[in-house]
């Protein structure tokens, strides 16, 4: 008894199904979720914010090596990425211990709008 799988058929749904992308996601400010600091190691209340990436540094090693490779005649020496084909970013919560200031980031699912300290509603 064999059973023969069509990969290619099966990524491509699951790639273009609508389903995949949530249309709004609500999250609370604070949770209470396990803390796997050395202090806790238990579960206890978090402070929740949306991560968001710091400014790129000039000096890291492949900036100084682009900048290096960009100055004087020549014109654009690397490509730039024109196709981008997503619609939406995946959703990164960054999550603080109150007691001990542990701090644990957690991805979510790509979502078309995102939003941080709202209560969620009945359904009706």
């Amino acid at each position: 008894f064999t059973t023969s799988v069509k990969l290619g058929c099966l990524c491509t749904s699951v790639l273009h199904n609508p389903r995949t992308v949530s249309a709004m996601v609500a999250v609370p400010k604070s949770r209470k979720t396990f803390c796997p600091g050395k202090k806790c190691r238990k579960h206890t209340e978090h402070k929740v914010t949306q991560y968001k990436a710091g400014k790129a540094s000039l000096y890291a090693q492949g900036k100084r090596r682009y900048d290096e490779k960009q100055a004087g005649f020549g014109g654009q020496t690397k490509p730039v990425f024109h196709k981008n084909a997503k619609t939406t970013k995946k959703i990164v919560l960054r999550m603080e211990c109150r007691s001990c200031g542990y701090r644990v980031q957690q991805a979510l699912k790509r979502c078309k709008k995102f939003e941080l300290g709202r209560a969620k509603q009945a359904k009706a």
